[in-house]
């Protein structure tokens, strides 16, 4: 990422409509790219942020007998106590790290980047004092809604818990839809407001 690794190509990326003040990172879910993430941030983008949709190294998935497909780090099962690939979550955060500190490098103050990510997109090394919008389908046959809800009380308990905010959708399945796209853009603008 940040053409640093060669076998990653450099993420798509929706710019800035004036100045940049602001910059979202977002990462994509197993077997997909950065290029349906940013067309999305397209349709609900505001003028002073980029939007930075990276796209995951190609690697064997253990889950899908070891399949080649784009994946932050390796799956091992879907239940709660897999085990998990530390080394590739820990090699992912700190590609995302390298992205954080390209657009610090860039100009964007740290506290005016978003981070976000879809199903295997990880987020880790969290502040206590940051907002969290977690959105799931009440229909999602992949991630099972009572995993989604592991996963927002186990985040309450690594942040302040009043920033925690979980949505569900109904009817939807493991993707996205509309009115999840419309809260996504008013948390995001919340966090990051114009600043001229």
């Amino acid at each position: 990422m940040c053409g640093n690794n060669m076998s990653v190509p450099l993420p798509a990326t929706v710019p800035a409509i004036r100045k940049a003040t602001a910059a979202v990172i977002f990462l994509h879910g197993l077997g997909d790219t950065g290029h349906g993430w940013a067309e999305a941030f397209v349709g609900i983008r505001s003028s002073h942020i980029k939007y930075i949709c990276p796209h995951a190294p190609v690697m064997p998935i253990t889950l899908n007998m070891n399949m080649a497909m784009p994946s932050w780090f390796d799956i091992f099962g879907l239940s709660p106590d897999s085990q998990e690939d530390e080394p590739g979550i820990k090699q992912a955060a700190e590609n995302v790290k390298a992205l954080i500190e390209q657009e610090v490098k860039n100009g964007i103050p740290s506290n005016r980047i978003v981070l976000g990510g879809f199903s295997q997109g990880p987020i880790s090394g969290v502040n206590r004092d940051i907002s969290i919008l977690q959105c799931h389908g009440d229909c999602d046959f992949l991630v099972p809604l009572t995993f989604a809800s592991l996963t927002a009380e186990k985040l309450k308990t690594l942040v302040n818990p009043a920033n925690v905010t979980f949505k569900t959708y109904e009817g939807m399945m493991h993707g996205s839809c509309q009115q999840e796209m419309m809260d996504i853009k008013h948390f995001i603008d919340r966090l990051l407001p114009p600043v001229d």
